[in-house]
């Protein structure tokens, strides 16, 4: 790995539980990139394909991530394991999300569960880490 330090292995968690990965990546990863490589290796067999990497949302703790960022700057360190694997929740942005037809206010919805979800995993794990 380029930057020197410690790679940081990651999973994407799909909407529907299954994963992508786990797979190690350098820190200095951007978030960008780590979406192109969601595409790449999207399943085939999935109902929902996104297109590009603007069809994506990437989740880290409760936080939507930019692209412009790096997966160092994303991470957040307080409740990670050392060594351990980080697992980021990807949500697909529907096909053509119109504002007249409620389809909108569901992926708000989807990507506010993601949030919530991300962070219970979080706590979990940092719990985890105090016993």
């Amino acid at each position: 790995m380029a930057s020197g330090k410690e790679p940081i292995e990651v999973r994407f968690r799909l909407f529907d539980g299954t994963d992508i990965g786990p797979s190690k990546y350098d820190s200095s990863t951007t978030v960008s990139a780590l979406k192109e490589l969601i595409l790449a290796r999207w399943p085939q067999d999935k109902d929902i394909v996104p297109k590009t990497v603007n069809d994506l949302k990437l989740i880290n703790a409760g936080r939507i991530l930019e692209n412009n960022r790096t997966l160092a700057e994303s991470r957040v360190p307080v409740g990670e394991v050392p060594g351990s694997v980080i697992t980021m929740h990807v949500v697909v942005r529907p096909p053509q999300a119109d504002k007249n037809s409620g389809i909108a206010d569901n992926f708000s919805l989807l990507i506010f569960f993601c949030l919530l979800v991300s962070l219970v995993n979080d706590l979990e794990s940092y719990l985890h880490i105090l016993n």
